[in-house]
């Protein structure tokens, strides 16, 4: 954990588990062939509708964190993503989700999956 994300009691701040959250999220969608940056080229991005954030322990500064990240629904118009962080000892630190949704940029309206994710959800449903 860097000392920046810290509070002054050394914990790691509540708010910046969402920002680990969307990372972790980039990277497991890039890890089934999916690269954010370029669905938003294509007109698709995927607001936030609703997160939540169950903390059950303290993250510390310089603790090594680990999150992991499981979709247990297939998708349609919403996509949820669940996460478990631990620390470096193993303990489990926190439990959460973010629920978004596929949006047309152009006029922002609720489109359903997009083929490239559809197939890409469909090989991780396959294999887990």
């Amino acid at each position: 954990m860097r000392y920046a994300e810290c509070d002054r009691m050394g914990f790691v701040h509540h708010s910046v588990y969402i920002l680990y959250f969307e990372e972790a999220r980039t990277e497991a969608m890039r890890s089934l062939g999916l690269n954010y940056k370029e669905m938003e080229d294509a007109g698709i991005i995927m607001p936030v509708r609703n997160m939540q954030v169950d903390f059950k322990k303290a993250g510390r500064y310089d603790d090594l964190l680990t999150i992991q990240i499981e979709i247990t629904e297939k998708p349609g118009v919403r996509c949820k993503f669940n996460y478990q962080t631990f620390n470096d000892s193993g303990e489990h630190l926190n439990s959460g989700f973010t629920e978004l949704f596929f949006v047309k940029k152009e006029g922002l309206r609720p489109t359903p999956l997009p083929a490239p994710f559809s197939e890409a959800i469909e090989t991780y449903f396959n294999q887990n």
